[in-house]
């Protein structure tokens, strides 16, 4: 199961990068290079991070995990890596989007944020 995720990861690493190069843009490349770090070193944020720092209806990348704790009082767009069940809950209750880091690449969205 493990080497399935990783194929999927680098599949992931290998689209980042070549988005980045045809629009010419720095933020996928740095995201790609977020999520070829060891898994030790991967990025986790928790919901109240993302309630303290994210404006209201702004997109946020997170580079790893979302976790849920703490409370969510804003309507953002999250993606990430993965979520926990908590987290993407709190999310979706208050309105917001919890999307895999491939469904934001293609949204392309004109403002994001990387956060973690």
């Amino acid at each position: 199961m493990k080497k399935v995720k990783n194929n999927q990861l680098m599949e992931l690493i290998s689209e980042l990068k070549k988005l980045s190069i045809e629009k010419e843009s720095k933020l996928w490349k740095r995201i790609a290079t977020e999520l070829e770090r060891s898994t030790r070193s991967k990025r986790e944020v928790n919901v109240y991070k993302l309630d303290k720092y994210a404006r209201e209806g702004e997109t946020i990348i997170v580079p790893g995990k979302v976790l849920g704790s703490g409370t969510l009082s804003k309507k953002i767009t999250v993606a990430a890596l993965s979520f926990s069940d908590s987290a993407k809950d709190k999310i979706t209750s208050n309105k917001g989007e919890a999307l895999s880091i491939l469904e934001i690449m293609k949204k392309d969205p004109k403002s994001v944020r990387i956060m973690g």
